[in-house]
């Protein structure tokens, strides 16, 4: 047995609650038993909350539209320059004593991810991305401003997005990671259902002041 937070959207500050669920894990790298686990923990989240809409979002999702939602297919824009937000994400990363690679920005999404200097550098001190720098705290702040950010350029996966109100990232584990693509896809949705998508977006500060209160 295995267990992941489902992400469940909801209309006040941050948009989502979080449900931790019991599931069969098929072990394996291939697609085929990804997906096998992803069934599983759709299955008993729904046996506790039947008639709920989820969605995995993830690259080894059965759903197009939560392929597309992979932070290695989104695409965040700055200025006539894009790349995927794993890239972004990555490049990104401020380490102590102001060490930073923006190389990075240019690297494939895999390539990005696994750069042997992101484990070399020591611990973090921060984001800056193209020279506007975010803080640590909250946890959770920069990545989803960043994937929110990209998302919103999106607004076909946005519209496609309300046929769902709860999300899963099998691939997310809260024991070893902090930033997940399905709890940023329920804050967006959640913003969006509330008209403070784009309130949220104007500035850094505002995004941190409506998603975060």
């Amino acid at each position: 047995m295995a267990n992941r937070p489902v992400f469940h959207v909801i209309d006040e500050t941050p948009y989502y609650e979080v449900e931790k669920v019991d599931f069969q894990w098929f072990s394996g790298f291939s697609l085929a038993q990804k997906r096998r686990s992803i069934a599983s923990l759709h299955e008993n989240y729904l046996l506790e909350r039947p008639g709920r809409r989820v969605l995995e979002v993830s690259r080894k999702s059965p759903d197009p539209i939560g392929q597309e939602l992979s932070a290695f297919n989104l695409r965040y824009l700055h200025d006539d320059r894009e790349l995927s937000v794993e890239a972004a994400f990555q490049g990104s990363k401020v380490f102590r004593g102001g060490l930073q690679f923006p190389d990075i920005y240019d690297m494939s999404p895999h390539e990005a991810k696994t750069d042997q200097r992101l484990r070399a550098s020591g611990p973090l001190s921060g984001f800056c991305l193209f020279g506007q720098e975010f803080p640590l705290e909250p946890k959770s702040f920069f990545y989803n401003f960043l994937y929110i950010s990209a998302l919103a350029r999106r607004p076909d996966l946005l519209a496609e997005l309300t046929a769902s109100d709860s999300f899963t990232d099998i691939e997310f584990n809260p024991k070893r990671s902090i930033n997940c693509q399905a709890q940023a896809v329920a804050t967006a949705v959640g913003l969006t259902r509330s008209g403070l998508l784009a309130a949220a977006l104007r500035s850094k500060e505002d995004f941190l002041n409506v998603v975060y209160g």
